[in-house]
């Protein structure tokens, strides 16, 4: 039987940099599991050209939710790259298990032999496999990711990875596309693939926001205060005379502004100067007086 093919994988982009977080913070080498569910994805084009019908059939895509990183490498496998059942979890927050990862420090961006021992290790296991939305159909734990550092030591530190999809029956790895979601109309399809974890508490609010407009109209007054006082003598309404004609003609005000502004940080830079000043004079004078207390403490 042929192996279903993943047109790509999802992954949001805080899951993807909490991943690679966890591989720069680590000492050595890691390796986890990976989380989510696969789904038949309708894209939705609005297209009047006939000719782009092909680009509206369904897609199978992984969608990444989740991982779990133990911190050490040979987490749940040994040396020849055989799994440990004990080990593995099958779930994880309401999600089945679709494979896993491995990141390793200034090495090749392709897969190894023990890396691919455990993927085909993985993927054999029957209690793992997980049903696909939308579809009757199951699919093995198939994909893994690789992380890497570039081989030669660079300025910028950087991060490398690929994601790959393991076919048991040629055994054998498949690069896939990474589709790291955010919002906008070209992932309007995977909207629906992102459920909350909990739900958010019922909470009277209405108080609350009572005191916070309150407090935002506060605000904005203190804030007009200080902008009228930082633009004493001009009115905000006159910058629309610099748009026209008059420009050439109005840039002298729009200076004398500035200088004014200017005059009024130096004073405070002034003001701050002497404050500190005193500060550490105060300092200076309780020292001395600790320093005599200690001392007729200690003659006694």
């Amino acid at each position: 039987m042929e192996d279903l093919q993943l047109q790509k994988i999802a992954i949001s982009g805080p899951t993807l940099a909490s991943m690679i977080q966890r591989f720069s913070s680590s000492p050595a080498d890691v390796d986890g599991f990976i989380f989510g569910h696969v789904t038949q994805i309708t894209p939705s084009t609005l297209s009047d050209d006939s000719s782009s019908a092909d680009e509206s059939a369904s897609q199978l895509v992984a969608t990444i939710t989740g991982f779990i990183c133990p911190g050490s490498p040979l987490s749940f496998y040994d040396s020849l790259g055989r799994v440990d059942l004990l080990r593995v979890p099958s779930h994880h927050q309401h999600h089945n298990l679709i494979g896993w990862f491995s990141g390793r420090r200034q090495s090749p961006l392709r897969p190894s032999l023990r890396e691919f021992s455990v993927t085909s290790s993985l993927s054999k296991i029957p209690q793992f496999h997980l049903p696909i939305k939308n579809l009757t159909l199951t699919l093995t734990p198939c994909i893994f990711i690789l992380f890497t550092t570039p081989l030669t030591d660079q300025l910028i530190h950087t991060h490398q990875y690929r994601a790959y999809q393991f076919n048991p029956s040629s055994k054998s790895f498949h690069p896939k596309t990474i589709d790291i979601v955010n919002i906008g109309p070209a992932f309007r399809g995977h909207y629906g693939n992102f459920v909350p974890n909990c739900g958010l508490p019922l909470m009277n609010c209405s108080s609350a926001m009572d005191e916070e407009s309150l407090s935002a109209k506060k605000d904005k007054l203190n804030d007009q205060k200080q902008l009228d006082s930082c633009t004493e003598g001009f009115q905000i309404e006159s910058l629309r005379r610099l748009m026209g004609p008059e420009a050439a003609n109005y840039t002298g005000a729009l200076e004398d502004m500035y200088e004014k502004m200017l005059g009024k940080v130096e004073s405070l830079a002034r003001l701050v100067e002497s404050s500190s000043a005193q500060v550490l004079e105060l300092e200076n004078h309780n020292r001395k007086l600790r320093y005599k207390v200690t001392r007729s403490t200690g003659l006694e």
